[in-house]
């Protein structure tokens, strides 16, 4: 069979979505809507509530905080629009993307991810000089390496964000094999509908990719094992519990993270089945985006504060605008 004669170029993908169970769909549309809406929300009022407040502003840790969460906004932006789109109607009806549609959010969702990635990595070292080397905190972690770190963190991302959308670019999809199974264009399912040889793809997404993956995480590990090896020689338990307070948060963001992108990425394609990574990518695109906020704020003292200031100026500016609104001409 002359596969390039038969075998149309697609010009539209259609995503699949969650679910193919039509009762399912306005539930999970009101959920993931609520989501979005508390993640987008959530992220926001952090960074406007640490850059309003200027002693935490000019912290590191609450420096990558920041562009944690408005890289959370992007990220979270980029994948639920589509996912509520195809929620909305009946399968196919409108999950429909168009080709460049579905390069542009690949892009952005794998430069938006694997800035998360290394912005979780740069917070890790962030902690493990704070806690093992307190006394020149202030002298290694300075802005100028903060800024540095993201800047890094940024461009290998980006770069490797391009490597990869390039070479889904150059790949053959069938008009008549166009259905995505998945609710947004992800690197495995595109790999799986392609119609033309792969193996360049996965070469590189089992070498590059996973350095440029790894290497944060193995940041994180190292980080940790020294914070672990100095927070058990505190002789204090008041001592431990406060270094581990600090780090209790974070190690639970980059577990979340982590654990859901290594169950998705790093295993042969051949393994590869839809529903549950689906499920696993729900976990790193909305979920953990979605609770940043809320666990980087539940045992911080210091951000709750900036916090109820930040809603608290909210509350005045709506009410000031609600007092301030015309009530009409009395006859």
């Amino acid at each position: 069979m002359d596969v390039q004669h038969n075998q149309t170029i697609a010009s539209e993908f259609i995503l699949l979505g969650l679910t193919d169970s039509p009762e399912l769909r306005t539930p999970l549309f009101v959920l993931f809507l609520a989501l979005y809406v508390l993640a987008v929300t959530g992220n926001i009022l952090t960074a406007a509530a640490i850059q309003s407040d200027a002693q935490l502003s000019q912290t590191p840790m609450y420096f990558f905080l920041t562009c944690l969460s408005l890289v959370d906004v992007g990220l979270t932006s980029a994948i639920v629009p589509t996912m509520l789109l195809s929620l909305l109607g009946g399968q196919g009806e409108t999950g429909f993307i168009s080709y460049s549609g579905c390069l542009t959010q690949l892009y952005f969702f794998v430069a938006l991810a694997n800035t998360d990635s290394y912005l979780l990595a740069a917070m890790a070292v962030d902690r493990y000089v704070a806690i093992c080397n307190p006394l020149q905190y202030t002298k290694v972690m300075n802005h100028r390496l903060c800024l540095l770190l993201l800047a890094g963190s940024c461009s290998i991302s980006h770069l490797h964000s391009l490597l990869q959308t390039m070479l889904i670019s150059r790949l053959t999809f069938a008009a008549s094999a166009n259905r995505v199974p998945h609710f947004f264009c992800d690197i495995q399912p595109l790999l799986k509908l392609s119609c033309s040889d792969t193996s360049i793809n996965e070469l590189v997404g089992m070498t590059e990719a996973l350095a440029v993956v790894i290497t944060p995480f193995m940041c994180v590990v190292i980080s940790y094992v020294r914070i672990l090896a100095t927070v058990l020689k505190v002789s204090s338990a008041q001592g431990k519990c406060k270094a581990f307070s600090t780090c209790g948060s974070h190690l639970t963001v980059v577990t979340l993270f982590y654990g859901s992108v290594i169950w998705v990425y790093f295993r042969p394609l051949s393994s590869y089945t839809a529903v549950k990574d689906r499920v696993a990518a729900v976990m790193y695109t909305i979920l953990t985006p979605m609770l940043n906020p809320f666990i980087y704020s539940l045992r911080n003292a210091d951000l709750q504060g900036a916090l109820r200031k930040i809603v608290r100026k909210l509350c005045s500016v709506v009410l000031s605008l609600t007092l301030a609104a015309p009530t009409g001409n009395v006859a």
